[in-house]
């Protein structure tokens, strides 16, 4: 599934790779957590390149659980990573449902099947793997890829890989819809200035 792009980018950041020493996924959110337990929303606004009016609109509906003291720790910060990588080619309502649909209320655990960070790990993990020198897929589809990758997910719950699955293929497309939406924006805007 490559596309021809290079993915310089962490996704859901306006980060540099090669910059954070080509860390992405889990490795990337230890790194920015290596230190402490918590954030400020300044701190995520330069990570995700989102304003702060948009990142209050998140907390306001519910779709990101509010921080404790002003701090948002690693699952929020990977929550909205991932909101962040489908904005542009999903509406915020399909966002929320597909995070709902993976992991019920924002604001409780139980209902869990997976840590936020996990699943951004996971989808760092398969970005990496489609984009990567040896995105030569020809025999996989990227729901069997999306299995082979999560065999090592343990359910909380019955059912719980398949909804694991399903939610990586949506994000997976959204993900690659907005890739090649900045693509062919980025050429547009090349022909405007000839």
């Amino acid at each position: 599934m490559d596309f021809g792009i290079a993915l310089t980018r962490i996704p859901g950041t306006i980060l540099d790779r090669q910059k954070m020493g080509g860390a992405t996924g889990i490795e990337f959110l230890n790194k920015i957590f290596y230190i402490t337990d918590g954030i400020m929303l300044a701190q995520i606004r330069e990570i995700a390149g989102v304003d702060g009016t948009t990142l209050q609109n998140w907390l306001k509906r519910g779709w990101v659980i509010n921080p404790k003291n002003k701090m948002y720790n690693k699952d929020q910060l990977a929550r909205i990573l991932i909101i962040n990588m489908m904005r542009n080619t999903m509406q915020l309502s399909d966002i929320s449902f597909l995070l709902t649909y993976v992991n019920g209320d924002p604001g409780c655990r139980e209902d869990d099947i997976i840590p936020e960070s996990q699943l951004y790990d996971y989808i760092c993990r398969l970005v990496d793997k489609l984009t990567g020198e040896n995105a030569d897929l020809p025999q996989d589809s990227l729901a069997e890829l999306i299995d082979t990758y999560t065999a090592d997910y343990v359910e909380t719950l019955g059912g719980a890989r398949r909804r694991l699955n399903r939610a990586l293929e949506i994000i997976l497309m959204s993900y690659y819809a907005n890739t090649l939406k900045l693509r062919a924006d980025a050429l547009v805007h090349a022909l405007r200035e000839r």
